[in-house]
Formats: structure tokens, sequence, C-alpha cells
């Protein structure tokens, strides 16, 4: 590994971490959506700094190319932030949904009430 690349898995990585931290301090971004993005942002760091713990981690997992475990756990990061994100839009589009009902009950009664007071206004005005 040439030392422009080292300097760029680890510079590449410490950004990671440090927008998606200031994205948390700046309330942009919650807790919950930001662990998977520390978690890989932690790993390239690990990977970057100590580049032989992948050629180790692949030989362990029997993989023959380290790369390629990088693009295993990388396909896999990105499909539990999908998965996690899928999740959390259907339960807003459910409480969305139950909202909505909610308000249009409440405008109904607004109206059925505002006619009674209707016609109860033009009965005192009539008598």
């Amino acid at each position: 590994m040439n030392p422009t690349s080292y300097i760029f898995g680890i510079a590449s990585a410490t950004l990671v971490l440090v927008v998606v931290i200031t994205l948390l301090r700046r309330h942009q971004l919650r807790e919950r959506h930001a662990v998977w993005w520390i978690v890989a942002g932690t790993l390239a760091l690990v990977i970057g700094v100590f580049p032989n713990t992948l050629v180790w981690a692949a030989s362990l997992a029997g993989i023959e190319v380290p790369i390629n475990l990088t693009f295993f756990v990388s396909i896999g990061t990105l499909f539990l932030v999908c998965l996690q994100h899928s999740a959390e839009l259907t339960r807003l589009e459910a409480k969305t949904r139950t909202l909505a009902e909610r308000v249009a009950l409440n405008d109904l009664r607004l109206r059925i009430l505002e006619e009674q007071l209707a016609i109860e206004a033009a009965k005192q005005r009539d008598s």
C-alpha cells in the first residue's frame, strides 16, 4: 500500500466520523440513524490505520481477496441502513394515516358543532 492511499483511507474514514458526529451535535441526525454510519466509519478507520487487519479478517472468513470483504461489509451495512429506514418509514406512514383520520374526524365534529350553533343562533333571532 502506497503512502497516498494509506493517508487517503485514514482521512476518508476520519471525515465520515467527523461529519456524522457534527450532524449529531447539530441535531440534524438522530442517534438511531447514526449508529450504522459510526460503525462503518470506525471499521474503515481501523482498517485504514491497520491495513493488515483486513487481510487477517479476510483469511479468517475464508475470503481470498481482502477487498471483497470490504465490499461485502459495505453492502451489508447499507442493507441494514435501508432496512432501518424502511421500518421507520412504515411506522411514520401509519402514524400519518392515523393523524389524518383524527383530523378528518375533528373537522367533521367542528362542522357539525358550527351548524348546530348556527341553527341555535337563528332560532334565538327568530324568537
